[in-house]
């Protein structure tokens, strides 16, 4: 019987890494398990013999040590939101010192002895997010960590990184492990709609969306949350979030204008929805990133 209480994801190294026209990255081994999502751009994508186009929403789950190579296209080279993490801590420091998620670009080089376990159930390899791209990387973004092994200097930062990859780790989890982890075509199109309709200020009735795409109430949040990871009104509340986060970071409207901006119902609402997201209030966010 698979003793799942040693599982604790630790995530090591979370970051988006723009690739260069043509830049490749190849013959790669990395010793943790690693989650890449492409977010710009294209190229080719070599994985277990089989070779596959990389393109915006993109979604790549490796285990430990599998040999793959990264190819970016000379004209529109992509970009990644990455993570590398283990599904419990593997401590490599006295190997790599400089290096918290190491990678090996030598077969013959590779320390099998510190490689990480792998999940004990099957999780696809390469598969799409589609229109739910923005709330995927936006949650990864959240645990973002530098390269580094964990001190008495950086570990505030770590603990904060692991508590957001946790909620991150239970969404793709939740995703995955799904019986189909192909998106439903008919809620893929439809997220286009609601965030469409929520920047456009409509109001969203859930009941008119599974009316209209002939499906009972409980079968339409079934295939909601096997497309997307998350119930709908999670889904609504993260992209208002999302989008809320831009507009504390970059525009001078007040916190009162962005909350009306996104239809709260009032700024009490809008913040405790936010921290709740974010773990922060929107003016301690706006403060931070400023």
């Amino acid at each position: 019987m698979m003793d799942f209480s040693k599982f604790h994801p630790y995530v090591y190294y979370a970051t988006k890494y723009p690739f260069y026209r043509g830049q490749t990255s190849l013959n790669r081994y990395v010793y943790a398990s690693s989650i890449y999502f492409v977010t710009e751009g294209k190229g080719i994508f070599r994985l277990g013999g089989s070779e596959y186009e990389a393109s915006p929403g993109m979604m790549v789950y490796m285990e430990p040590g599998q040999a793959h190579d990264w190819i970016a296209d000379a004209d529109e080279p992509m970009t990644h939101v990455c993570c590398y993490f283990d599904w419990h801590y593997v401590d490599r420091t006295e190997s790599f010192k400089d290096e918290a998620a190491p990678i090996c670009y030598d077969r013959n080089m590779l320390r099998t002895d510190l490689l990480g376990e792998t999940f004990p159930y099957p999780l696809p390899e390469v598969s799409n997010v589609g229109a739910s791209l923005l709330n995927w990387t936006d949650l990864l973004q959240r645990s973002f960590i530098s390269n580094e092994h964990t001190n008495e200097r950086t570990f505030l930062r770590s603990m904060s990184a692991q508590s957001h990859f946790a909620e991150f780790i239970h969404q793709f989890l939740a995703f995955s492990l799904q019986d189909s982890h192909i998106p439903d075509p008919r809620i893929s199109k439809l997220l286009e709609r609601i965030e469409a309709e929520l920047l456009g200020g409509a109001e969203i009735e859930l009941e008119r969306y599974y009316n209209e795409i002939g499906v009972s109430r409980g079968y339409f949040f079934e295939l909601f949350k096997r497309t997307t990871g998350l119930s709908p009104v999670q889904y609504i509340n993260q992209f208002r979030v999302s989008r809320a986060k831009e507009d504390l970071r970059s525009s001078n409207l007040s916190i009162m204008q962005i909350a009306d901006k996104y239809h709260f119902s009032s700024v009490h609402y809008f913040s405790r929805t936010f921290r709740k997201y974010t773990g922060k209030s929107p003016q301690m966010f706006r403060e931070s990133e400023s």
